[in-house]
């Protein structure tokens, strides 16, 4: 019955969503009045952080913070909001982007700015070879916050100067295979992007790996800091003690999926003996690409992958 129960539920949110996406396509030109355009800017100690959010109805999916250091922009929003991020960028005569990775709501503008501009932009090598070219993203991606321009941009240098001080990017991945944060420990300030999002973690990307993601959140513990700036939501102070609330988080979650595991369990009853929730709404909306169940299947590949490397 409860199988019954949930692919119904599945049918039905999928059909809606379909739904929604052709009235999006119908009315694409004839909503303009309707649409949210949301851009709100915060001071943190000196850094300038932009949130910005789009919606067709009702409040963004997701808001998505750039950062400006001086002539420094780190991260350049969804491509949605292209002319608000410009004029950000001239504004403040930016020189310099830098890129925590390749995601659409984070590289989003950076080929308009640059174009616009002529900033050098900077990230990691593999996020220089997915900008190269346009990179698929589903129907939900380009819904809130649209599509990345392809664009050349040069591999990261060891350092950066920037007016708080030296800032050095550090490969950090499990968000994305490309994730890097920045650091500036003069200032005491971490550009986490991704890396961090919320103590703890309700959705996880299909692509994600949480074992590397673990590696990364101890490795930047390692750090001194204490601004933590998320490209979603930011903490103005404490950043360490909520890396290691999401640490703390996600190390339980992999050591109880595991240990199930281990004993035959298989993933879907793994999912219903740890107590997870499925916001299914979410899940079919971004067709199985944003999911809690996408985080023991994780688990459990990283679990297997190592096991194989170690036999």
């Amino acid at each position: 019955m409860q199988a019954i129960n949930s692919n119904s539920q599945g049918l039905f949110f999928l059909r809606n969503t379909i739904k929604l996406i052709f009235l999006c396509k119908v009315l694409k030109y004839s909503i303009k009045g309707w649409v949210m355009r949301l851009i709100k800017l915060y001071d943190f100690n000196g850094i300038k952080g932009y949130k910005l959010g789009w919606s067709v109805f009702g409040p963004p999916l997701m808001t998505v913070y750039c950062y400006v250091i001086g002539d420094v922009m780190v991260d350049t929003g969804q491509s949605h909001l292209q002319k608000e991020a410009c004029r950000i960028a001239g504004d403040h005569h930016i020189k310099h982007i830098y890129l925590t990775h390749h995601h659409e709501d984070h590289s989003g503008n950076a080929a308009a700015i640059k174009k616009m501009v002529n900033a050098g932009v900077y990230g990691h090598g593999i996020t220089k070879e997915k900008l190269s070219a346009r990179f698929k993203i589903l129907p939900y991606q380009k819904y809130a916050w649209g599509k990345a321009a392809p664009l050349e941009i040069e591999v990261l240098p060891q350092k950066t100067q920037t007016d708080l001080g030296d800032m050095t990017g550090i490969h950090m991945p499990g968000h994305s295979k490309d994730h890097i944060v920045y650091h500036i420990k003069k200032a005491g300030v971490l550009f986490s992007g991704d890396l961090y999002l919320a103590d703890r973690i309700k959705f996880f990307r299909a692509d994600e790996d949480i074992g590397a993601q673990i590696q990364s959140l101890k490795n930047v513990l390692t750090l001194d800091f204490d601004t933590l700036l998320c490209s979603h939501y930011p903490k103005r102070e404490n950043g360490k003690k909520h890396i290691e609330k999401k640490l703390g988080f996600l190390e339980d979650l992999y050591g109880g999926i595991i240990r199930l595991w281990d004993k035959g369990v298989p993933e879907r009853q793994i999912f219903n003996t740890l107590g997870l929730k499925e916001n299914y709404m979410i899940k079919y909306i971004c067709f199985g690409n944003v999911s809690m169940i996408n985080a023991v299947r994780s688990a459990i590949r990283h679990y297997e992958t190592n096991k194989q490397r170690i036999g």
